[in-house]
C-alpha cells in the first residue's frame, strides 16, 4: 500500500531527477520543447514517480514482485539522473567528451549513482523486512555492482571511443547515447543480481 514514506520518496527523487534532467538537456542544447522551457520536468517527473510506485502495488495484487518493482525503477531512472547529471557536469567544465579521461569520468559518475542506488534501495525498497547480516548485504551489492560497472563504463567508453558517431550528433551528445547504451547494459546485470542475490531474502518472505 502506499504510504507516506512512499510519497516522499518519490518527491524527493522524482524532483530531483527532473531537475538534474533539465539541467542536462539545456547543456545538450535542448533546454524548450515546443518553445516551452523543460523545466516542468521538476514537477512532472515527481508525479509519475508516485504514478508508477502506485501502478507497481496495483500490479502487486496479483505478483507480489511489483510491490518492489515500482520502486526499483523509480530509484533506476533516479540513478540514471545522477549517473548522467555527473557525467555531463564533469564534461561541461572540462569539455573533453572521449578519450581516457571520458572513461574516468564515466566512473567516477557510475560510482556516484552506485552510492545513491545502494542507499535507496536498501532504506526505500528492501528495508523493511531486511534480515541477515548488512556486511554481507553491502558485500554482494558490492560485487554485482561491480560487474556492472564494469560493463556499463567499458561498454560506454567503448560505444563513444570506437564508434563514430552519426545522424550528426554532437560530440557531448554522442557521449550521452554512449551513456545510454552502457545503462542499459548493465540494468540487466544488476536487477538479476540484486532480485537473485542482495535483497533475494526480501523478495521470498514477500513471495510466499
Amino acid at each position: 500500500m502506499f504510504s507516506k514514506k512512499d510519497f516522499y520518496f518519490s518527491i524527493f527523487t522524482g524532483t530531483g531527477a527532473g531537475l538534474i534532467a533539465w539541467r542536462i538537456l539545456d547543456f545538450l542544447g535542448y533546454a524548450r520543447f515546443l518553445e516551452i522551457s523543460l523545466a516542468w520536468l521538476i514537477l512532472i517527473v515527481p508525479l509519475l514517480w508516485i504514478v508508477g510506485v502506485n501502478l507497481g502495488y496495483f500490479l502487486g495484487r496479483w505478483f507480489s514482485f511489483f510491490n518492489q518493482f515500482g520502486k526499483f525503477v523509480a530509484i533506476g531512472f533516479t540513478n540514471a539522473a545522477v549517473d548522467f547529471g555527473v557525467l555531463n557536469y564533469l564534461i561541461s567544465i572540462t569539455g573533453i567528451t572521449a578519450g581516457v579521461y571520458y572513461s574516468v569520468f564515466k566512473t567516477a559518475s557510475f560510482l556516484t549513482a552506485l552510492i545513491n542506488s545502494y542507499l535507496l534501495n536498501k532504506h526505500w525498497a528492501f528495508e523493511a523486512r531486511q534480515k541477515g547480516s548488512r556486511g554481507g548485504e553491502f558485500i554482494k551489492f558490492a560485487t554485482v555492482a561491480g560487474v556492472a560497472a564494469l560493463l556499463n563504463v567499458g561498454v560506454a567508453s567503448y560505444i563513444v571511443n570506437f564508434v563514430n558517431p552519426f545522424y550528426g550528433f554532437s560530440a557531448a551528445t554522442w557521449a550521452n547515447i554512449g551513456a545510454v547504451i552502457g545503462g542499459a547494459s548493465a540494468l540487466i546485470v544488476s536487477f538479476t543480481g540484486f532480485k537473485l542475490l542482495v535483497f533475494k531474502t526480501r523478495i521470498d518472505v514477500i513471495s510466499n
